[in-house]
Protein backbone atom coordinates (compact mmCIF):
# COMPACT_ATOMS: atom_id res chain seq x y z
CA UNK A 1 0.00 0.00 0.00
CA UNK A 2 1.03 3.58 -0.61
CA UNK A 3 0.81 5.66 2.56
CA UNK A 4 1.06 9.46 2.70
CA UNK A 5 2.42 11.07 5.88
CA UNK A 6 1.87 14.75 6.65
CA UNK A 7 1.80 16.93 9.75
CA UNK A 8 1.50 20.49 10.88
CA UNK A 9 4.58 21.91 12.61
CA UNK A 10 3.31 21.41 16.16
CA UNK A 11 2.48 17.75 15.40
CA UNK A 12 5.78 16.75 13.76
CA UNK A 13 7.23 15.21 16.91
CA UNK A 14 4.00 13.24 17.42
CA UNK A 15 4.03 11.77 13.90
CA UNK A 16 7.71 10.89 14.29
CA UNK A 17 6.97 9.06 17.54
CA UNK A 18 4.00 7.34 15.89
CA UNK A 19 6.20 6.16 13.02
CA UNK A 20 8.86 4.91 15.44
CA UNK A 21 6.20 2.91 17.29
CA UNK A 22 4.79 1.43 14.07
CA UNK A 23 8.01 1.18 12.08
CA UNK A 24 7.54 -2.57 11.62
CA UNK A 25 4.14 -2.14 9.99
CA UNK A 26 5.11 0.92 7.94
CA UNK A 27 8.25 -0.80 6.62
CA UNK A 28 6.06 -3.21 4.62
CA UNK A 29 4.53 -0.36 2.62
CA UNK A 30 5.57 2.48 0.30
CA UNK A 31 5.71 5.80 2.11
CA UNK A 32 5.48 9.34 0.75
CA UNK A 33 5.57 12.58 2.71
CA UNK A 34 5.95 16.30 2.49
CA UNK A 35 9.62 17.24 2.70
CA UNK A 36 10.20 18.28 6.29
CA UNK A 37 7.90 15.68 7.85
CA UNK A 38 9.38 12.94 5.68
CA UNK A 39 12.98 13.88 6.48
CA UNK A 40 12.27 13.88 10.23
CA UNK A 41 10.59 10.46 10.02
CA UNK A 42 13.37 9.05 7.84
CA UNK A 43 16.07 10.29 10.21
CA UNK A 44 14.30 8.80 13.24
CA UNK A 45 13.28 5.47 11.70
CA UNK A 46 15.49 4.78 8.70
CA UNK A 47 12.36 4.08 6.65
CA UNK A 48 12.60 4.81 2.92
CA UNK A 49 10.27 7.70 2.14
CA UNK A 50 9.62 9.46 -1.15
CA UNK A 51 9.77 13.17 -0.39
CA UNK A 52 7.64 15.82 -2.02
CA UNK A 53 7.95 19.56 -1.70
CA UNK A 54 7.30 21.24 1.64
CA UNK A 55 3.66 22.07 2.26
CA UNK A 56 4.40 25.76 1.70
CA UNK A 57 5.89 24.96 -1.72
CA UNK A 58 3.01 22.72 -2.86
CA UNK A 59 3.79 19.31 -1.35
CA UNK A 60 0.25 18.91 -0.06
CA UNK A 61 -1.06 19.54 -3.58
CA UNK A 62 1.39 16.97 -4.96
CA UNK A 63 0.01 14.37 -2.58
CA UNK A 64 -3.52 15.50 -3.42
CA UNK A 65 -2.89 14.84 -7.10
CA UNK A 66 -1.61 11.34 -6.28
CA UNK A 67 -4.84 10.72 -4.38
CA UNK A 68 -6.84 11.86 -7.41
CA UNK A 69 -4.86 9.47 -9.63
CA UNK A 70 -5.57 6.61 -7.20
CA UNK A 71 -1.91 6.28 -6.25
CA UNK A 72 -2.37 6.72 -2.48
CA UNK A 73 -4.13 4.12 -0.31
CA UNK A 74 -3.98 5.72 3.13
CA UNK A 75 -3.38 9.27 4.42
CA UNK A 76 -2.13 10.09 7.91
CA UNK A 77 -2.20 13.86 8.39
CA UNK A 78 -1.50 14.86 11.99
CA UNK A 79 -3.32 18.18 12.21
CA UNK A 80 -2.99 21.01 14.66
CA UNK A 81 -6.58 22.22 15.24
CA UNK A 82 -5.24 25.54 16.56
CA UNK A 83 -3.40 26.28 13.30
CA UNK A 84 -6.14 28.09 11.41
CA UNK A 85 -4.02 28.71 8.31
CA UNK A 86 -3.61 24.95 7.88
CA UNK A 87 -7.32 24.17 7.78
CA UNK A 88 -7.57 24.61 4.00
CA UNK A 89 -4.97 21.93 3.25
CA UNK A 90 -6.58 19.50 5.70
CA UNK A 91 -10.02 20.12 4.24
CA UNK A 92 -8.78 19.69 0.67
CA UNK A 93 -7.03 16.38 1.38
CA UNK A 94 -9.95 15.14 3.44
CA UNK A 95 -12.35 16.02 0.60
CA UNK A 96 -10.16 14.20 -1.95
CA UNK A 97 -9.96 11.16 0.31
CA UNK A 98 -13.75 11.17 0.64
CA UNK A 99 -14.16 11.49 -3.13
CA UNK A 100 -11.76 8.61 -3.91
CA UNK A 101 -12.53 6.39 -0.87
CA UNK A 102 -9.08 6.69 0.67
CA UNK A 103 -8.89 6.16 4.45
CA UNK A 104 -7.86 9.41 6.17
CA UNK A 105 -6.70 10.10 9.73
CA UNK A 106 -6.30 13.63 11.01
CA UNK A 107 -5.25 12.72 14.55
CA UNK A 108 -3.30 10.04 16.40
CA UNK A 109 -6.42 8.24 17.65
CA UNK A 110 -7.75 7.61 14.15
CA UNK A 111 -4.26 6.86 12.85
CA UNK A 112 -3.90 4.18 15.52
CA UNK A 113 -7.15 2.52 14.41
CA UNK A 114 -6.13 2.62 10.74
CA UNK A 115 -2.61 1.30 11.35
CA UNK A 116 -4.00 -1.59 13.41
CA UNK A 117 -6.50 -2.28 10.64
CA UNK A 118 -3.65 -2.21 8.13
CA UNK A 119 -1.76 -4.74 10.25
CA UNK A 120 -4.81 -7.06 10.38
CA UNK A 121 -5.41 -6.77 6.64
CA UNK A 122 -8.65 -4.78 6.99
CA UNK A 123 -7.56 -2.43 4.22
CA UNK A 124 -6.97 -5.20 1.71
CA UNK A 125 -9.92 -3.93 -0.33
CA UNK A 126 -7.62 -1.09 -1.46
CA UNK A 127 -5.63 -3.69 -3.46
CA UNK A 128 -8.75 -4.27 -5.53
CA UNK A 129 -9.18 -0.54 -6.13
CA UNK A 130 -5.44 -0.02 -6.69
CA UNK A 131 -3.95 -3.33 -7.93
CA UNK A 132 -0.18 -3.73 -7.87
CA UNK A 133 1.33 -3.62 -11.32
Amino acid sequence: MNIALLSHDRKKELIVQFCIAYCGILSRHSLVATNITGRLIREATGLPITLYLTAAQGGTQQIGSRIAYNEIDLVLFFCDPDFEDGADSVNELSRLCDRYSVPFASNIATAEVLIQGLKRGDLGWRDIVNPKK
